[in-house]
């Protein structure tokens, strides 16, 4: 049988999952309000430039 506390105490996390999370945190991801920001910048500078 299985002794589930013995086993808890072995665990030790992966490094190579710990140096994927900080990876993935530092990255600059960008998401759906960066692009509506920047469309709305597009549209913006397009109605100035035709005035």
């Amino acid at each position: 049988m299985i002794n589930f506390e013995e086993e808890l105490k072995k665990f030790h996390p992966s490094l190579e999952v710990e140096d994927a999370e900080e990876a993935i945190y530092n990255q600059d991801l960008t998401d759906m309000t960066d692009l509506l920001i920047k469309m709305v910048k597009k549209v913006d500078t397009e109605i100035e430039s035709e005035e």
